[in-house]
């Protein structure tokens, strides 16, 4: 009978530990070699093999499985180029003793971010990489690419919108500069997830409040601007890329902004047609005639260079905004720019049977893939369980 060999739990968390930022089909193993960590790696035919400078023991196998991640991911990359030898090497290629110039490491890292606008990388990337150059500047630097992540993120509420796009920021960044060799490969990024932080749930506006809202406004490019959102359910950037085209059954309203998708491979949304769901009052729907407008080239309120928040900021002065901001707080919700684009959402899934809509379709207008439409509009989508106990009223 064959001898059973026990492997220490240690063992099994660190294999763990590294399975989970590998591929599921990833062929790569550590082992014991006469004390120390071996790394063997089987790829595309080829077997690569490396003894590591760690020992084999609970605290040199943890240490070992950080690096581990990082070799993993130089190894497929172009500095890597599938070679265990240079993907090892190049995590070596800066000295603990060196002085790391962190301005210039962040303007070599905007270059790697071209699809990102400078507006775009100011808000979403400049905070938290200024916050992480003060902490790996300081006295007590953080230990890892664990600590400086969470304390890097410390100014934003856990699990909140502006928390989770620094925080991919920051992983950007890190797996960036250590892949190059540009910082220690101590501070591979980790999956960081909230603790148990439940996300907002953004207010839709209501058409009356809408409404509301224009007749408190006393700038007309501001009105012109609400009507726009509201109508077209577009994200506050979109007022800046709209266009008149002229199509086979007449003009069409085209919004040309191209949102990117995220990743590195520069993929971005395509221009759209958009399609109106116009403001009802008392008396039925209201024709702001905003493809005429738009095609005269009215003139719109400026934004910054940060849109969202040139239109949260004007918001904010508004008693009447601030007024259906206690109310949405009072139904456990957030209002905030995109609540005009919620409310897009909502009618549009209000009327999907009365104007033959599918999921795909609204999504299609709203500029987003039904996957992203689902996870951010899911709660607008009529179930109809509420319908089946409705009918007991009318019966």
């Amino acid at each position: 009978m064959p001898k059973k060999i026990h492997t220490n739990d240690w063992v099994k968390s660190a294999r763990r530990m590294i399975r989970k930022e590998m591929a599921v089909d990833a062929k790569w193993y550590i082992s014991n070699r006469n004390g120390s960590v071996q790394l063997e790696v089987r790829d595309g035919g080829k077997y690569q093999s490396r003894v590591l400078n760690y020992e084999w023991s609970e605290d040199g196998l943890y240490k070992a499985a950080r690096r581990i991640i990082v070799i993993y991911k130089n190894f497929y990359s172009e500095v890597g180029q599938q070679s265990l030898a240079k993907s090892c090497d190049v995590t070596e290629a800066i000295s603990s003793k060196g002085n790391i110039d962190y301005d210039q490491l962040i303007k070599d890292f905007r270059a790697y971010c071209p699809t990102a606008s400078d507006a775009t990388f100011k808000k979403c990337y400049v905070p938290v990489l200024n916050h992480a150059k003060k902490l790996l500047t300081s006295k007590k630097k953080p230990v890892d690419g664990s600590e400086l992540m969470i304390k890097s993120l410390e100014q934003w509420k856990n699990g909140g919108r502006m928390w989770n796009i620094q925080r991919r920021a920051i992983a950007k960044f890190l797996e960036w500069a250590v892949i190059r060799g540009k910082l220690s490969n101590v501070y591979a990024p980790v999956k960081i997830d909230a603790n148990n932080a439940e996300k907002s749930i953004g207010y839709a506006l209501e058409d009356d409040q809408i409404l509301q809202l224009i007749a408190s406004e006393k700038s007309k490019q501001w009105q012109y601007a609400y009507q726009l959102l509201a109508v077209y359910g577009l994200r506050p950037i979109e007022l800046k890329h709209l266009v008149v085209k002229k199509g086979v059954h007449g003009k069409e309203l085209w919004c040309m902004y191209r949102k990117s998708m995220g990743g590195t491979k520069g993929q971005k949304t395509e221009p759209r047609q958009l399609a109106p769901l116009l403001v009802e009052d008392g008396k039925g729907l209201i024709n702001w005639n905003l493809l005429e407008r738009v095609e005269k080239k009215e003139e719109l309120p400026s934004l910054g260079d940060v849109a969202s928040g040139g239109l949260g900021k004007h918001l904010s002065r508004s008693n009447t905004w601030q007024k259906f901001k206690q109310d949405a707080k009072d139904l456990g919700e957030e209002i905030k720019p995109y609540s005009f684009r919620h409310r897009f959402a909502k009618v549009a899934h209000a009327k999907s049977v009365e104007l033959n809509l599918t999921l795909k379709d609204i999504a299609f207008v709203m500029g987003h893939t039904t996957e992203v439409h689902q996870q951010n509009y899911g709660r607008f989508i009529p179930k109809g369980t509420f319908n089946k106990f409705a009918k007991q009223l009318v019966a």
